[in-house]
């Protein structure tokens, strides 16, 4: 069953219905559901389907292989080119409707040394026939997004582009609708939102056996998926000691460098901005002071990820030694509930900007966390839940609590936020995934169920 990408599929499918030229380019981490999304929208194109997934061999390779799937899709004994010149002329001399999918296109691309390739495609998107449509897919990331510089011969030549993102935790919800919204949070907080991951989740089992199934036990599913495929291109080129240091909450770069021991050199900023183009990190600052270097910071932007980092990463022997349950109960248990408080906070903000792509919250400039001086008492501290409109700041506090927050909790909090005097704040609300015990009154009052309500 297909689920979520609604937007995307409508657009994927409007371009393939089409009788104009057409020429498409999706692209998206490993196993983020590219394929299957090119699939289900090709299920009602009127023609033949040709898929071809590019192999890491020469030229040659590829346009062999390429001239194999055209060959036995189209149902025609099997036959070879030159150049791909000559197998685009022999597209469009079949006089039907064609749809050409060539995944994983940068394994085809770095067949040359040089842009040829991406020339070849230039000229034979430029000179595509109606009949004839392609969609170019590849799963990395740097070097798809080459593809749309002003110095690439691909550039503008594409009629679509669909950057796949992992669901967010709205959209992931719906791999597990029947869990309750509380263990929903906790789910999307460990597991994240690659389809391929959430697909892999029993949703019958709780979190603890999912998360001793599917990460602990050393020749898991997701262990091996983590392990062999999302690090695999980050291997070759990093430090993955990176990965660790901020999972286990050194998130500035003097925090990063200090812990890596390496001095800086300037090497750490360059491997952060090459894994920020690659998806697998964000650099993220306070909607206040956007432009101060200081209170920039780093993530991890998959929680998968985050989660096998902070907890997995170089235990190895302690799991062999003691087991795979006996390692959750003693490493995992006790603050799991805080790992998944940390990541609620990042849940709430995805709420505010689904409200307001969707029309329902006006007026916000932006979405994201806060940060203070607070001079008086020599402190300093961020409010991670914050919308900045034209008139100031309504803050939220977020909490990941078992049972409902209490009305004297709420007034502590505010009492907390309104003395301190640089805050330019306009209200404050409260968001606390098992509820509250008091009725609103003047604050505005989020539960979990608010987060998952129909339609959002």
């Amino acid at each position: 069953m297909f689920i979520g990408r609604k937007k995307e599929l409508s657009a994927l499918r409007g371009q393939f219905a089409s009788f104009k030229k057409t020429a498409v380019l999706v692209y998206g981490k490993r196993r983020i559901g590219k394929s299957t999304l090119i699939q289900e929208a090709a299920q009602g194109f009127d023609g033949t389907v040709i898929s071809h997934l590019c192999s890491k061999t020469t030229y040659k390779g590829n346009l062999d292989l390429l001239c194999r799937s055209v060959c036995v899709s189209l149902g025609l004994p099997s036959a070879s080119f030159a150049t791909i010149f000559d197998l685009f002329d022999f597209l469009k001399a079949q006089g039907r409707r064609i749809l050409l999918v060539i995944d994983e296109y940068q394994y085809f691309k770095q067949s040359s040394r040089d842009t040829s390739i991406d020339s070849y495609m230039q000229i034979l998107i430029d000179s595509l026939p109606e009949n004839i449509k392609i969609v170019l897919c590849g799963s990395y990331i740097s070097i798809m997004k080459e593809l749309l510089t002003e110095s690439n011969p691909l550039f503008g030549r594409f009629t679509l582009t669909l950057r796949l993102e992992e669901f967010d935790y709205y959209e992931a919800a719906l791999f597990y609708p029947e869990l309750a919204e509380q263990d929903k949070i906790a789910f999307y907080a460990v597991f994240g939102g690659s389809p391929y991951v959430l697909s892999a989740i029993d949703a019958g089992k709780s979190l603890s056996e999912n998360i001793t199934a599917l990460l602990i036990n050393q020749n898991s599913l997701l262990r091996t998926y983590i392990e062999n495929v999302m690090l695999s291109e980050i291997q070759q080129t990093f430090d993955v000691r990176v990965f660790e240091v901020i999972g286990n909450g050194k998130r500035r770069y003097s925090e990063i460098v200090a812990a890596l021991g390496n001095g800086d050199n300037g090497l750490l900023d360059k491997q952060l901005k090459n894994l920020i183009a690659m998806d697998s990190l964000a650099k993220l600052a306070p909607v206040n002071r956007p432009d101060d270097k200081k209170r920039q910071f780093y993530e991890i932007k998959d929680n998968l990820m985050r989660f096998y980092f902070s907890y997995v990463f170089g235990n190895d022997s302690l799991i062999s030694k003691f087991g795979e349950e006996y390692f959750f109960r003693t490493y995992i248990k006790k603050s799991l509930a805080t790992f998944i408080s940390y990541r609620f906070e990042g849940m709430a903000q995805q709420y505010f900007m689904r409200l307001v792509r969707g029309g329902r919250l006006e007026g916000v400039l932006d979405v994201g966390s806060y940060w203070y001086d607070d001079k008086a008492n020599r402190t300093n501290g961020q409010f991670d839940c914050v919308l900045k409109m034209a008139d100031g700041y309504d803050f939220y506090e977020v909490k990941y609590y078992a049972s409902p927050m209490q009305e004297a909790e709420c007034r502590r909090e505010e009492e907390q936020v309104r003395k301190l005097a640089e805050l330019d704040c306009r209200k404050v609300g409260f968001l606390c995934s098992s509820g509250f015990a008091f009725a609103g009154g003047a604050y505005t009052l989020l539960a979990a169920r608010d987060l998952y309500a129909p339609g959002l």
